[in-house]
């Protein structure tokens, strides 16, 4: 009787844009505890750094490999380098790897309205088009070069964050609901294409939550309380709410599960 080599399976990675804060920052602690390894991706200023060190340290704890990148996530060069130095650390530590979850959670657009009484309170094209790059079709841009360098393979799961402006309006919110329609859209396109690559790519609708990038919102205490009241659950989404539920979908018995707006938000959404 021959007996075969056993071979190794791919040592699997959580790749997280917008790794820093909120969303993100939850989802690498929670898929790090469930035993991937870790790398960051967010744009901080100086100031903010120890609060960046401190999720790296929680990550560290967990006993996983945990690189984070601070760069410019729309920047095409910037995201080359990225990936670079990405495939870098996966020779030096040798054998197979591949990124198991790929998370885009970017908090970062204009918040004005449409119509103002000034030209200076106004939304600008530059300003509708800035957001939309970058919440909405910078996801493409990522998955491509992921797919390129065959970083992503079959079992991997795509996921990006939206919210209910993707559907519905939200004081001041105009430019970030279109790229989240715009995102929601791409996400259908790219689960069309990738699923018979065996990967699958899901949008995640989180509830109203209280984060760095949400907290910029004009007006966000009137509309998380109002959020709170009308939520079955009685209270806000937390950003541990969203990540247990990526850990929970990244397994491989979830892979009919694709080109979806997948709500946690305690009911939310449905209640008018």
């Amino acid at each position: 009787m021959r007996i075969m080599a056993e071979t190794a399976s791919p040592i699997p990675w959580g790749l997280v844009v917008g790794s820093s804060s909120g969303f993100g920052a939850a989802t690498c602690l929670e898929l790090a505890r469930c035993g991937l390894h870790i790398f960051g991706v967010h744009f901080d200023r100086r100031s903010n750094m120890p609060q960046v060190e401190q999720v790296i340290a929680r990550i560290r704890g967990t006993g996983r490999e945990v690189l984070f990148f601070n760069i410019n996530a729309a920047d095409p060069a910037k995201r080359a380098e990225t990936l670079n130095q990405m495939q870098d650390c996966w020779r030096k530590l040798g054998g197979e790897h591949f990124i198991k979850v790929f998370l885009h959670s970017v908090a970062f657009g204009s918040l004005k309205s449409y119509l103002a009484e000034s030209l200076d309170e106004e939304l600008t094209q530059q300003q509708m088009d800035m957001t939309v790059d970058v919440m909405g079709n910078n996801l493409v841009y990522w998955v491509q070069e992921l797919f390129r360098r065959k970083m992503l393979g079959s079992g991997s799961r795509i996921y990006a964050m939206t919210s209910a402006g993707g559907h519905s309006v939200i004081p001041n919110y105009g430019a970030v609901s279109a790229a989240k329609a715009v995102m929601e859209s791409h996400i259908r396109q790219l689960a069309y294409e990738l699923l018979p690559h065996g990967i699958t790519a899901n949008a995640i609708q989180a509830g109203v939550t209280i984060t760095p990038g949400s907290s910029k919102i004009p007006g966000i205490d009137k509309l998380a309380e109002f959020a709170r009241l009308r939520n079955p659950g009685g209270r806000l989404t937390t950003p541990e709410d969203v990540a247990g539920a990526i850990a929970a979908l990244m397994s491989d018995k979830t892979h009919w599960m694709t080109g979806n707006v997948i709500r946690v938000d305690g009911g939310e959404d449905i209640v008018t």
